[in-house]
């Protein structure tokens, strides 16, 4: 295994990451025994990063029993921010918030720190200082070792950089956004300036939602845990892109799926990409390509098919900003309009 350091902050990770979120027994795999004997095999392959968080239901519980007795060689990450009940405070990246969720993900992954605590959204409704300020707090506190963020956009990042310096405050670590061959668009802005302030980037999603483990094909129907990703799997731009895939894959001689997570792990600005494994089969497949590298042939070939910084289709968790979602931003009242 060789491990890449995690931006600027001196921590060693694996090139491939162990996503979390299918441990949760009632969306991924149900028996929290096999989602341990998973985890273990990937440590054992020499996997040492763990991404999880307090919004993927029992999942930290889960990831919390499955480390007893190795918590110490683990890079651990969890994200803090999305709603986790009905209180409207129990989500968002406040103060209020941030603090007591630090707490609960600590208790339920039973260790007393976390190497990596991410905000797993922006939060539009509080200021980036705040954020910035509690994280510099957990930092010292010895919480956390490192913070960062998840789907912040490039034009953001840079003010949050800027904030910090003006404020005397720690700065992000890290950058976790979805990356794969259908969803490019990072490459365009995002990359570029998270390596120029030495970011560590986790990118999640590199087999786009399952599009690109083979078993989503033009004609066919997706396979019940993927039913709620319909939307997705009907999308013609995205189908045709993988039925190009499919065909160089096989002239490469490899699975899709190991050409997808070295396509993934072949930019000189992502540092670790996440796999979700929800069974044995789908980890051992994964391990198996560990030490894929790809041919500048082929990425030519990938680059030919989904070009660089675009995006093939749209991917339903991608995050939008309250400037798209919220048409009282974009639209003047209506009697402004009028009077015009």
């Amino acid at each position: 295994m060789q491990y890449r350091t995690l931006g600027q902050t001196g921590i060693k990770v694996s090139p491939y990451g162990l996503g979390a979120l299918m441990f949760a027994t009632r969306i991924g795999n149900p028996d929290p025994k096999d989602s341990a004997r998973i985890l273990h095999k990937a440590l054992d392959a020499g996997i040492n990063l763990v991404d999880t968080a307090d919004a993927y239901e029992d999942s930290e519980e889960v990831v919390g029993r499955a480390l007893a007795g190795r918590r110490d060689h683990v890079v651990l990450a969890t994200k803090v921010g999305l709603p986790v009940g009905t209180d409207p405070n129990e989500r968002g990246a406040s103060r209020r918030w941030i603090t007591t969720a630090v707490d609960g993900s600590l208790r339920r992954l039973q260790t007393d720190y976390i190497d990596i605590y991410q905000l797993q959204r922006p939060d539009p409704d509080t200021d980036m200082e705040e954020t910035l300020s509690v994280m510099t707090d957990l930092v010292r506190s010895g919480k956390i070792r490192a913070f960062g963020t998840s789907m912040l956009p490039a034009a953001n990042i840079v003010q949050t950089h800027w904030i910090a310096e003006r404020r005397a405050l720690l700065r992000p670590r890290t950058e976790q956004p979805a990356y794969s061959i259908l969803n490019r668009g990072i490459e365009r802005e995002l990359l570029p300036i998270a390596q120029q302030y030495g970011m560590g980037i986790l990118v999640w999603g590199p087999l786009a939602q399952g599009m690109l483990t083979g078993r989503v094909r033009r004609g066919q129907n997706t396979d019940v845990i993927r039913s709620r990703f319909n939307a997705v799997f009907g999308d013609q731009t995205r189908l045709d892109a993988v039925e190009r895939l499919v065909l160089l894959a096989d002239e490469a001689g490899l699975p899709l799926t190991h050409l997808a997570m070295a396509f993934a792990t072949a930019h000189p600005g992502v540092t670790s990409a996440l796999l979700g494994a929800r069974t044995m089969v789908h980890l051992d497949d994964l391990l198996n390509g560990i030490d894929t590298v790809l041919s500048d042939d082929v990425l030519d070939r990938i680059d030919e098919i989904v070009a660089p910084g675009t995006e093939a289709g749209a991917l339903d968790q991608a995050y939008m900003p309250p400037a798209l979602t919220h048409t009282a931003l974009r639209r003047r009242p209506l009697d402004e309009r009028a009077a015009a």
